[in-house]
């Protein structure tokens, strides 16, 4: 049983060598720890901390984790007579009680039409999991520069979570999903959107990427143009968390013009034989299948899948996010590709190519955000629990306004991702293509640039700590450092306004004026 102290018998150990303190109700004794403190001996000895309750304190230069580290719970030796412990740990899976934290559909006392019960059940099975078991891969791996752990890879896959992470579709069809949660004739885009907003939690913006960024757009233009034998081996495979895909279209003289493509197919007998280069291929560094696009003799498009082997070379790409991501340089040597490997049509390349655009910026979207709504939480603890002048951060008009104008970026853009998804739902294919290609380039371009926003007004709020990678603001300092990827992928934001606009004013009455 843990013993009790009073203050006085906590105040007897306030010197250097026999040092205690009280956090939250709990004493601890740093004796011996002090010493090592990063932040050095003289902070503890402070007349504010040493032999005192120093729960402000420390909550001011610490995140609450640290306390749940074991090195310091072993410090702990007792508890402080007639104090209550204030400040617990949300359990894993839990949702948030601070406001604007979670969505409307998932606060307390608020209510969506969009949501049903198996929507309910998913978000919190799969943040469970996310938590329990991607969490601390992610944590670790953004830092040393790994791909995910492959422990990672097949515990999704015991629960069919890579196959949902496609969307809706016959690839469902006779899967548990999450243990049953959600049935596989009732998975929506509504689903999708969970588990693209709840994988951003991990807070590692390069391993969310390495988790199967690439091969989320990869695989489909072998599920929708692939031979039903290719399809079917290929599918079996990554779904089962063995082998990654890569989408490889982005080229160092292309960039977002598709069209411009230089990395040469030549048709030989049975085949193609493949020379070229592509850049910035997310998950290529460890990707077993490519989904290339190529320019053929006859100046069109193929899009052509290529297994690594012969005449396959990639090399990482440093960016500013993690090389957990797998960003590659990937170069094709002359590499003989079997003609079956054909997805779609010769030189009809630019319809395979296009065909995943709107799904995978939706995607995008879901977690830009996502990622969003975490910064606003994580603002609004920090200043509530920070003192300048004596007084709460939030009594400064100036953090109240910013925190007005991050909190209205982002209830706006979920509104709006929601009211798509919608559309999605009750939209075949075709209408999609037709509809929704230019709102959901829209809502790329607002989501990312207001991101940008966010991330900046973050960094003033959190000041010094916000551009520090340890400590209170090291997800701050992540996120203003990790955005831009979000402008960039899928589409330059200037890139994406004007195919908005353009596609709406193709659709303008003929005999409209003022």
């Amino acid at each position: 049983m843990s013993k009790v102290f009073t203050a006085d018998e906590v105040a007897q150990h306030k010197k250097e060598g026999d040092l205690w303190i009280v956090v939250d109700s709990k004493v601890y004794d740093i004796s011996k720890f002090a010493a090592m403190h990063p932040g050095g001996l003289s902070v503890l000895l402070d007349e504010d901390v040493a032999g005192k309750d120093a729960t402000e304190a420390f909550f001011s230069l610490h995140r609450h984790e640290v306390l749940e580290k074991p090195q310091f719970k072993r410090l702990v030796i007792g508890t402080l007579a007639g104090a209550k412990q204030t400040i617990f740990a949300r359990p894993a899976g839990a949702l948030s009680d601070v406001p604007y934290a979670e969505p409307f559909w998932l606060s307390k006392g608020y209510h969506s039409p969009y949501y049903k019960e198996s929507h309910r059940r998913l978000q919190a099975a799969y943040r469970k999991f996310v938590e329990e078991v991607i969490v601390g891969d992610a944590q670790a791996r953004e830092e040393d520069g790994k791909r995910p752990s492959q422990r990672v890879f097949d515990e999704m896959a015991k629960q069919n979570l890579i196959a949902m992470r496609f969307g809706p579709g016959p690839h469902l069809k006779g899967l548990e999903l999450m243990g049953g949660v959600v049935k596989p004739e009732e998975f929506d885009y509504f689903h999708e959107l969970i588990l693209g907003q709840e994988t951003v939690r991990v807070n590692a913006r390069g391993y969310t990427d390495g988790l199967g960024g690439g091969t989320y757009i990869g695989l489909p233009p072998i599920l929708n143009f692939g031979q039903p034998a290719l399809r079917e081996r290929i599918a079996k495979e990554v779904l089962a968390g063995k082998k990654f895909c890569a989408l490889a279209i982005t080229e160092a003289f292309a960039g977002s013009d598709v069209a411009g493509l230089r990395c040469m197919a030549k048709r030989v007998e049975n085949g193609w034989i493949v020379t070229g280069t592509k850049k910035w291929i997310t998950n290529g560094t460890f990707a077993d299948y490519f989904t290339v696009g190529c320019r053929t003799e006859q100046g069109g498009l193929v899009v052509l899948l290529i297994e690594r082997g012969e005449g396959v070379e990639t090399k990482p790409i440093k960016t500013s996010y993690s090389t957990a991501a797998g960003t590659a340089y990937v170069t094709f040597e002359n590499v003989f590709v079997p003609y079956e490997n054909t997805l779609g049509k010769e030189n009809k390349g630019l319809q395979v190519i296009l065909s995943n655009f709107n799904h995978e910026r939706w995607g995008m979207c879901t977690g830009s955000i996502a990622a969003q709504r975490l910064v606003v939480e994580e603002c609004l603890k920090w200043v509530n629990q920070r003192k300048v002048f004596g007084k709460p951060l939030h009594s400064q008009a100036v953090i109240r306004a910013k925190l007005a104008a991050m909190i209205s970026r982002v209830e706006s853009a979920q509104a709006w991702l929601e009211n798509i998804t919608y559309q999605m739902n009750h939209m075949n294919y075709a209408e999609q293509a037709d509809k929704l290609a230019g709102p959901i380039a829209l809502l790329k371009r607002y989501a990312t640039s207001t991101a940008q926003e966010t991330a900046r007004d973050a960094v003033q709020i959190f000041g010094g700590r916000g551009i520090t990678r340890t400590g209170m603001g090291r997800f701050i300092e992540h996120y203003h450092r990790t955005v831009p990827f979000d402008a960039v992928l899928g589409g330059a934001e200037d890139v994406l306004g004007d195919l908005g606009v353009r596609q709406a004013l193709r659709k303008m009455p003929k005999d409209t004026r003022l």
